[in-house]
């Protein structure tokens, strides 16, 4: 079954989004007629885009535009992109305008039985999540925030290095739109000319002995507004900056094309079909590094990942694994 429904969605704001979309003025009463309401309904209608981070602005004697337009999600759009493997492997495409966290929405689903390759997308989320508790900023329209739902039968130790494998798909999709210097950074980062471009986060529920479910999370930046890249506290891209004009429907719809064929084969192939790819695209392979717990750290060498998606670090001498749950990979 396939469902396009948003859920949380804003309805009174959608369509006049959609008119704005182009990046064109727009007369209050041009806008009126298109939507079937009045001049006074319309004006009220753009005072709530603040709700959402936009900035509307007014041409004297014009009209409205938002200056730059939106490039706003579709469904139908998305599913035009996606090849056969994935489209059979699609059980349920979900969009929203605005949500909390797609990943907590894909949770609650997967926990009452559902959820199986359900993708859901938001245009913004209020309380993105990233790795270790720290908080995902996704303006609207200003991003991929995107979460994937699959079940697993035969236990959690099937999906080591998913994270990474993940990764791997990522950089994959982002090489079919020619962004250059696309690389990895252990457990679940992807990153562009030195800095943050996504992101992934990895939630589990269920008998993790048995039978078990997975929610890949990914968020990317397509293009940050200032006020929101105030926000972030480490180095950060987005696509705007070193590839602008990749649609959002195509690049979402390359992740699935990568993403749902991955989760269907991952338990019989696991993350030894990925490791090589991955280690070509180290952000950090050869470089002096530190590893951080919450009680000590450590410095070294990276020397890549073993065949579970482990980090390797050459210390003094002494080769030592480290795991994604519990440390914090720096350079230096």
């Amino acid at each position: 079954m396939h469902t396009d429904t948003p859920k949380n969605p804003l309805p009174q704001l959608r369509p006049v989004l959609e008119l704005l979309a182009d990046g064109e003025v727009h007369s209050g009463e041009s806008l009126g007629a298109a939507l079937g309401v009045s001049r006074a309904a319309v004006w009220k209608q753009l005072q709530k885009l603040e709700q959402l981070g936009l900035s509307l602005e007014s041409v004297k004697g014009r009209g409205y535009r938002l200056p730059g337009g939106l490039n706003l999600l579709g469904a139908a759009e998305i599913r035009a992109g996606l090849q056969p493997p994935a489209r059979e492997l699609l059980s349920e495409l979900l969009l929203c305008d605005r949500v909390d966290s797609t990943n907590a929405q894909l949770l609650g689903l997967l926990e009452q039985g559902g959820g199986h390759g359900v993708a859901m997308l938001a245009e913004q989320q209020t309380a993105g999540r990233g790795r270790r508790g720290r908080q995902w900023l996704s303006p609207f329209s200003g991003g991929i925030n995107l979460s994937l739902g699959w079940q697993f039968s035969g236990g959690v130790q099937l999906l080591e290095g998913l994270s990474l494998a993940v990764g791997v798909a990522i950089a994959r999709a982002l090489e079919e739109f020619a962004v250059p210097d696309v690389r990895l950074k252990w457990p679940n980062d992807v990153w562009c000319r030195g800095r943050k471009l996504a992101g992934v986060l990895l939630e589990l529920s269920g008998d993790l002995t048995d039978r078990c479910a997975v929610v890949v999370g990914i968020g990317l930046n397509v293009g940050l507004r200032g006020d929101v890249a105030a926000g972030i506290d480490q180095p950060w891209t987005d696509l705007h900056s070193v590839r602008p004009g990749i649609d959002r429907n195509r690049l979402a719809a390359a992740l699935l094309n990568r993403l749902l064929p991955l989760l269907q084969s991952y338990p019989e192939r696991g993350f030894a079909a990925y490791r090589d790819r991955w280690q070509q695209l180290d952000q950090f392979a050869g470089r002096p590094v530190r590893v951080i717990s919450t009680r000590q750290q450590w410095s070294g060498t990276a020397a890549g990942v073993d065949e579970s998606g482990a980090l390797i670090v050459d210390s003094n001498g002494e080769r030592r694994l480290f795991h994604g749950g519990e440390v914090s990979l720096r350079e230096g």
